[in-house]
């Protein structure tokens, strides 16, 4: 019967569009959690830094207490700190997410640091005539908060020290964040769509199949068909869930991209289609071979 035929070639057609779905979707979703992944460790360092530019701080404020600063610099400990901030928000800037934003305040971080040793350099060698006040003044320049405005009390972006602008720096990076992760690719409703789509036209197909064969054959449909059908569905749907479950977790090795997972999605997706040829051929072998 020519619609069993249509309808056969229907369900077959929405198997293989379900597995390449499949395929573009884990794709995309791997190319976009990697780069979330990056972004990731981009805050972590810029945490870090933030966190070794106090110790910086500390660390000039006890060279200071000693009361040789002329003698001992600013010490062994403030020199390795403002390096190792140095080298964290150079490793960052590899990770940027905000585009010319993120850009323009990595360069100004680094230029605060720049400026902040220079200042704690100066301040050793006028310390014969500036005091304490030198330092005092380099120290600020690492950790001073940031403005407030008059009326709402909210922190100014911008200004203040080092520290600040580190914390400035790891919000803008958090925010691009949680647009990657927002990404079509990991969002479940449009995975969704993808995925569980050709599933849905596939029950379509089934149920005209299952009215047809009623009509004309005075049965039901095959059980092999019945088991095609939710097979593909789940595909698409635990896809979906894997999606989700990646883009929360940012694991080193996401769960949609995997290759276990792509091997079993795609052999559940081959039985399906063997199962949905299998469960029209007996109707249709019956209607080019006619009972006598």
């Amino acid at each position: 019967m020519r619609w069993l035929r249509w309808f056969r070639a229907g369900v077959i057609a929405m198997v293989l569009a379900t597995a390449l779905m499949f395929l573009l979707v884990s794709t995309r979703a791997e190319d976009q959690l990697a780069a979330a992944r990056r972004t990731g460790d981009a805050v972590a360092d810029i945490a870090r830094a933030r966190r070794t530019a106090v110790a910086a701080d500390e660390a000039l404020a006890k060279a200071a207490g000693t009361g040789q600063v002329t003698l001992i610099g600013t010490g062994t400990e403030f020199a390795n700190d403002t390096a190792r901030v140095n080298s964290l928000v150079t490793s960052a800037a590899e990770g940027n997410a905000a585009g010319s934003r993120g850009q323009a305040q990595f360069q100004f971080v680094q230029g605060q640091l720049t400026t902040c040793v220079q200042l704690a350099n100066t301040a050793v060698r006028d310390y014969a005539r500036s005091g304490r006040a030198g330092l005092a003044a380099a120290r600020q320049a690492l950790t001073a908060p940031r403005a407030k405005e008059p009326e709402t009390g909210a922190p100014i972006p911008g200004t203040g020290g080092l520290t600040a602008s580190l914390t400035d720096l790891e919000e803008m990076q958090r925010q691009a964040l949680d647009v990657q992760r927002r990404s079509s690719w990991l969002d479940p409703a449009h995975v969704w769509s993808l995925l569980v789509g050709p599933a849905v036209a596939m029950l379509l197909c089934v149920l005209a199949t299952g009215r047809v064969i009623a009509r004309h054959f005075r049965r039901h449909v095959g059980p092999s068909l019945l088991v095609a059908l939710p097979a593909t569905a789940g595909v698409g749907i635990t896809t979906s869930l894997l999606c989700r479950h990646d883009a929360q977790a940012l694991g080193r090795e996401p769960l949609v991209g995997h290759w276990a997972t792509t091997a079993l999605a795609l052999g559940l997706l081959a039985a399906a289609g063997v199962l949905a040829h299998l469960g029209y051929r007996p109707r249709l072998a019956e209607y080019r071979f006619p009972r006598s």
